[in-house]
């Protein structure tokens, strides 16, 4: 296990030893669907190593969360998924809201004139075609890794 707590879902997760619809992994952190999202996209950003609250958490590792974070945002803004916008939330503690003690960072796409279908999500949570999601994001992913190189390019030629 990734420096991980025996009981903690998340940390299973992160170590293959659980199912989860990963969009997004790396050394340090991976992102996976919510399995009771809000909105179709609402992705959990997690950090491999355990820390169940803020206090615990590395402040490299969750400056580097909160990048992942803003990347997914992007990322699925470009994809099928068509965002206008994103929720980066995170609850610290149970005061917060917090409901695993294992520290994640909540990605949750908004569009224009969606009110009623988040309050919806918010009382219903209930997956959306999860694989097909998971897809969508990952070539959002793609397209912002292609911008990044065509910027790049542009850049060395100037």
């Amino acid at each position: 296990m990734v420096g991980g707590v025996n009981d903690c879902v998340f940390c299973r997760i992160a170590a293959g030893q659980a199912p989860a619809t990963k969009v997004y992994e790396d050394d340090t952190l991976c992102a996976f669907l919510d399995i009771r999202p809000i909105a179709r996209g609402h992705t959990l950003v997690i950090p491999k190593r355990h820390a169940s609250e803020l206090a615990d958490l590395d402040a490299e590792v969750g400056a580097h969360i909160f990048r992942a974070g803003h990347r997914l945002a992007l990322a699925i803004r470009r994809s099928d998924l068509a965002a206008d916008g994103a929720h980066l939330v995170l609850n610290d503690g149970t005061a917060a809201f917090q409901t695993v003690p294992h520290i994640h960072l909540h990605v949750i796409p908004r569009r224009h004139g969606d009110k009623l279908s988040m309050a919806a999500g918010l009382l219903l949570r209930r997956p959306r075609d999860p694989q097909t999601t998971a897809a969508a994001i990952r070539a959002g992913i793609s397209a912002l890794e292609n911008e990044d190189e065509t910027s790049a390019e542009k850049g060395s030629k100037g």
